[in-house]
């Protein structure tokens, strides 16, 4: 498949790449006396105004009004980033930035998750975001205390020594003897592994003991484990530090409705997941502009995003920015790439 990258000679990519680096800077049209100044070869305006109208013809430019100034349009942000970005190197003020305002020596993880996020924000004059890790560690042990007929507390020790406490609605019907077996049944089959593990595992066990299991003991374990895979409130969190940044920009303060739609869609609790498997499709960072990314496609707006890992070189969170399309995308993409590795290290550290 060709990129409309190769049907550009040399004058035509300057004349792109400038246009989009003014945008980025400005978020104004840019027009063909502007770029003639900008560039470095003498090119009349003229011919700069033929060049953006063949631009515009494969789909790189429009114009948002009358006047000769072009903008790049989605298309054309996506080949500007994949072909002629320049992603620059952090600045040690940055990495000092954000090195002094993440706590290494803090033993509250969302503190720290708290911090990034909102060192992010600062560095981006976007909305900084961090998903927090999942629980990773293996269960030792797990027991069911019935607290009312329609209220039932699950209590997870794990092999690290925390104990996670959770509040669930068992099963219409469910007995105390139901809820001894059921628990006696989990520990038996996931011990040692992590809840992430556990959802399989125990599917494939209840397929093949159903007949020890009655009708409600089967009820019970599904419904935990439907609680620990879907609910997310307990294993994945997202942070979001810097909205009012996003309602400054004029460009996007212009139409509020789809700003109020982003935040509509970062409050979807069912959307977590695919944060993270946004950046687990391939690891360092990844930029998404506009609709090219379901989570954020209504409000226009463009993500940057990178995994981190732990000491097992999984993949366990994911930090980044959001911001208009007029992201400083060079600028943008080494900074989250920093913020993601150093929270990478320190979790690596703790473990």
């Amino acid at each position: 498949m060709t990129s409309p990258f190769d049907d550009m000679n040399t004058r035509s990519r300057d004349v792109f790449r400038t246009l989009v680096e003014g945008y980025i800077e400005t978020g104004e049209p840019v027009g063909s006396r502007t770029l003639s100044r900008a560039l470095s070869e003498g090119v009349s305006a003229a011919t700069i105004r033929n060049v953006m109208q063949d631009l515009e013809h494969l789909g790189l430019l429009h114009s948002p009004h009358v006047s000769s100034g072009r903008v790049p349009t989605q298309i054309g942000l996506r080949l500007f980033v994949d072909s002629l970005l320049e992603v620059g190197d952090i600045s040690k003020n940055e990495r000092m930035q954000i090195e002094s305002n993440i706590d290494a020596d803090q033993t509250d993880v969302a503190k720290i998750m708290d911090q990034a996020s909102a060192v992010l924000s600062g560095l981006s004059q976007g909305a900084g975001l961090v998903l927090t890790p999942k629980s990773e560690s293996p269960i030792k042990h797990i027991e069911f205390v019935s607290l009312a007929p329609d209220r039932a507390l699950v209590v997870l020790v794990m092999a690290d020594g925390q104990v996670e406490n959770r509040v669930f609605t068992p099963p219409v019907g469910q007995t105390p003897s139901a809820m001894r077996e059921a628990a006696n049944f989990l520990n038996s089959v996931v011990q040692g592994r992590t809840l992430s593990e556990m959802g399989k595992v125990v599917a494939s066990e209840i397929l093949r003991h159903r007949a020890e299991l009655d009708l409600l003991a089967q009820q019970l374990v599904q419904k935990g484990v439907a609680l620990w895979e879907n609910e997310g409130e307990a294993h994945a969190r997202l942070i979001v530090r810097g909205q009012s940044n996003l309602l400054e920009d004029q460009a996007l303060a212009d139409d509020l409705e789809r700003v109020q739609s982003l935040f509509d869609d970062l409050e979807r609790k069912q959307d977590l997941e695919q944060f993270l498997e946004l950046a687990e499709e391939g690891e360092g960072v990844r930029v998404f502009i506009g609709s090219e990314n379901k989570l954020f496609s209504l409000s226009g707006s463009s993500l940057v995003v990178s995994p981190y890992m732990n000491s097992d070189r999984k993949i366990i969170g994911a930090v980044g920015v959001i911001g208009p399309t007029r992201l400083n995308y060079g600028r943008i993409v080494p900074i989250v790439d920093y913020t993601a590795q150093l929270i990478g290290r320190m979790l690596s550290g703790r473990s």
